[in-house]
């Protein structure tokens, strides 16, 4: 995946490239300067031949106010147009605080996994869709231990913290897949809490949205009900599965999916992402076939 920082699909992401451009070509500048005086200092008042013996350097010249007050308002100035370049750039990315507007999604983290809310009553857990070409208001908010969402191409980083929602602008200026992050340590699976931000073209997302919103067309078997409702039937503690067929990736993008991936999931979850909060069921082959089965028509 390119850097995000090197390819930016949002106007976001193109204000904090620009801001990284110009504090690189600032603190190159800054380097060249102070390598050039060490190289002059080198140079100038290196110790000379023919020196009286035990004198190995040239006598020292104490104080030179032009140079003091030099190297005191060179770096205020420096410092001060990174603070102003820094505030403006923050200005222009974060998402105003509207009293009376409504979040377009709610993007929840959990330990260890990301869900999207839609106003709709959808929930997409690890694959975010988004209309391309179009801004959405985000809140960003934990169930757990502080997180923090990062989409390195379309938005800025921020934490989510449990109880104290954050607002983000997320667009894409193309249609396109999009890799996202946790990016604040969060527990044993925090490298392995990964998300896709999908965006499509207006009427594709609308269709998708039109199409999540159905319920589940055939009722679960009784293994689910058994064994897997508790946790996949209560969005705050489990992804929820009801259109889990139509997702590209099983695991918090971890894996594609496909059946193999989802029946290995399913009868050993901590064998592909050990430590996450899902337990081995010591499911028969049966029931792993009649889960994969079931869980594979949910388009």
């Amino acid at each position: 995946m390119p850097l995000g920082s090197f390819n930016p699909h949002s106007s976001q992401t193109q204000i904090i490239t620009a801001l990284f451009a110009n504090v690189l070509i600032l603190s190159a500048a800054v380097f060249l300067i102070v390598a050039g005086l060490v190289a002059y200092a080198v140079v100038r008042y290196r110790a000379e031949k023919g020196l009286p013996a035990g004198e190995t350097e040239p006598p020292p010249n104490f104080g030179s106010r032009p140079i003091e007050i030099a190297w005191t308002v060179l770096p205020i100035l420096i410092l001060t147009a990174l603070f102003v370049m820094t505030v403006r750039a923050m200005a222009r990315i974060d998402a105003p605080l509207e009293p009376g507007r409504a979040p377009d999604l709610v993007i929840t983290g959990h330990q260890w996994w990301w869900d999207a809310r839609y106003t709709n009553g959808v929930i997409a857990p690890s694959e975010i869709h988004i209309p391309a070409s179009r801004r959405m208001l985000a809140e960003i908010d934990s169930t757990d231990v502080i997180h923090d969402f990062w989409v390195p191409q379309l938005a800025r980083k921020i934490d989510a913290v449990p109880g104290r929602p954050a607002y983000v602008w997320l667009e894409a200026d193309t249609p396109g897949t999009y890799r996202g992050e946790c990016s604040e340590f969060c527990g044993a699976d925090h490298a392995r809490m990964h998300f896709l931000v999908i965006a499509e073209p207006e009427a594709e997302y609308s269709a998708w949205l039109q199409r999540e919103s159905q319920p589940a067309r055939t009722p679960p078997p009784v293994t689910f009900q058994q064994k897997c409702a508790d946790c996949h039937a209560n969005p705050a503690k489990g992804p929820d599965l009801s259109h889990i067929a139509s997702r590209q990736t099983l695991g918090a993008a971890l894996s594609p999916n496909n059946p193999a991936n989802l029946a290995l999931w399913i009868e050993k979850p901590q064998s592909v992402k050990p430590g996450n909060r899902m337990p081995d069921q010591q499911l028969s082959g049966s029931e792993v076939a009649a889960l994969t089965s079931w869980l594979g028509s949910l388009q």
